[in-house]
Formats: structure tokens, C-alpha cells, sequence
């Protein structure tokens, strides 16, 4: 299967991580200095790129660099499985050959020694999910859990979003849950929910052990089974009139807490 990509942040990334999946790039004739590092990239890659008619004026007003008219054919990103998710080494270097798994490449070493992961309970928008990835590839989280059931799939807007945090980040699509976050206990990774229902805040969970971060759906949050299975569950305190906040500002906020 391929994606669409219309970032040339996300273009720029694959490139980056795994040039041998980048297809097609198709570029308008007078392209932002973005796509412009694309086509230099792809040139070294030898990645085939063909110019295409820019939108008319009238459709770009106001119009961000990834909806330019610009965009890039990719493959879909391989997801590991959870047992792998939770069995690989700390963050580093890794092979680019086309034979290597598709794991995390430079995440940052820094933050808890012991690890942070993140799973996704059923997110329904996107860019939402694109947004956590970029949170989670920017607190150098180790990996991502994203159910192909019930779940957002994983297409270019998400990518576009992520601005090549989908690149940086390894993850797993299993059927279930609940089955992964009990691989994870079993792997030695406690489990934290997040829930705006909670009593205990944030500031009262330690970052002295391995963390498996579960966040909700948009409207419902986290399932009853998947609270049943948290060793901890935690909320971000409100301080202020507004008594929500989007999911992937709040995954960024309990990266940074658990980093911390």
C-alpha cells in the first residue's frame, strides 16, 4: 500500500529513514525552498521526479506549505509487532538497508533511562494521531500503539501532520488493546491511563520505572477495559475556565512530566 504526502517535512523524513520506499515525487514548477530540499534529496537517491501544474492562485490563499500542489507517493511504513515494540534496544542508530526492521533511528537518548511508550485507544481523527506521533518522536518516546480496529488509520495526513515524527518512531497495529497492554506488564513496563475522571494528578506518578503512556478517544477516553488493565491512572490537573484539552497537547504534557 502507498500514501500520499503533501509536507515536505514528512517527504524530507522518509527520505531520510527509507529513501528505497519513496516512489514518486511530483513537484510544481516553481516549488516552495521545502520542496526544493526534497528534490535535492531525491536526486541523490535517484527517486524519479516530475513536475506538475501549480494550483491556481485563487486555491493557494492562505494555504500551508504541504498544500502546495507538491506531494510525494510512499510506501506505508512496516509496523513491528508488540512483543518487538517492547523487546528493542534503547534509542540509537540503526541499519537504513531495505532488509532492516522498521524501527526508531535517532530518537533522542535523553529523558527516562527506563523508557516511555505510548498506546492509542481508539483516536478517531488523524491529525490528532500525526500529532502524537510528533509528541511522542520529540520526548523520544521508544514506540507507539496504534489498534487497527476502532483506530484512525494511519494515512498521509498523519504523516503530514507528524512532520516526520512517523518516520522516527517505530509502532505496532495489533487487533487488541487490552492483549498488548498485557504484553507490556509482562515485559516489565508499568501501564498509566490518563483520564480528566482520575483523582490522583500527574505530579504524584514517578518517572522511576518504564512507562506505557494510554491515552483516550477524543470524546470518550480510555475504555473500561483498558482502565481495569492500568496499573495507574492519572489527570493533568485544570487550572484555568476551559476543562478539556485536545489529546495530543495532553500526550505531550505527560511526556514531558514522565521525562522529567
Amino acid at each position: 500500500m502507498t500514501i500520499t504526502l503533501r509536507n515536505p517535512h514528512s517527504v524530507l523524513a522518509a527520505l531520510e529513514h527509507r529513501a528505497h520506499d519513496v516512489i514518486e515525487i511530483v513537484v510544481t514548477a516553481n516549488p516552495s525552498p521545502g520542496w526544493g530540499e526534497v528534490m535535492e534529496q531525491a536526486k541523490i537517491h535517484k527517486i524519479p521526479v516530475r513536475t506538475a501544474l501549480a494550483a491556481a492562485p485563487k486555491d493557494r490563499v492562505g494555504k500551508s506549505e504541504r498544500q502546495s500542489g507538491s506531494e510525494a507517493t510512499v510506501r506505508d511504513r512496516t509496523p513491528v509487532t508488540v512483543e518487538q515494540l517492547f523487546a528493542m534496544s534503547p534509542p540509537g542508530p540503526i541499519s537504513k538497508s531495505p532488509d532492516a526492521p522498521s524501527v526508531s533511528e535517532g530518537v533522542a537518548a535523553k529523558g527516562n533511562p527506563h523508557g516511555i511508550w505510548l498506546a492509542l485507544d481508539c483516536l478517531q481523527d488523524p491529525h490528532n494521531v500525526g500529532a502524537v506521533f510528533r509528541a511522542a518522536a520529540f520526548f523520544g518516546a521508544r514506540g507507539v500503539i496504534v489498534t487497527r480496529d476502532r483506530s484512525a488509520p494511519l494515512t498521509g495526513t498523519a504523516y503530514d501532520v507528524a512532520a516526520g515524527g512517523m518516520e522516527s518512531i517505530p509502532f505496532a497495529q495489533p487487533p487488541n488493546l487490552a492483549r498488548a497492554l498485557e504484553i507490556a506488564k509482562k515485559s516489565g513496563v508499568w501501564v498509566l491511563g490518563s483520564s480528566e475522571h482520575a483523582q490522583q494528578p500527574l505530579s504524584r506518578i514517578k518517572p522511576d520505572r518504564p512507562w506505557l503512556v494510554v491515552v483516550g478517544n477524543e470524546e470518550g477516553g480510555l475504555r473500561r477495559l483498558t482502565l481495569e488493565l492500568c496499573d495507574e491512572v492519572c489527570t493533568i490537573p485544570q487550572l484555568g475556565p476551559v476543562d478539556s484539552l485536545n489529546v495530543s497537547v495532553a500526550t505531550g504534557i505527560l511526556l514531558y512530566a514522565l521525562n522529567s
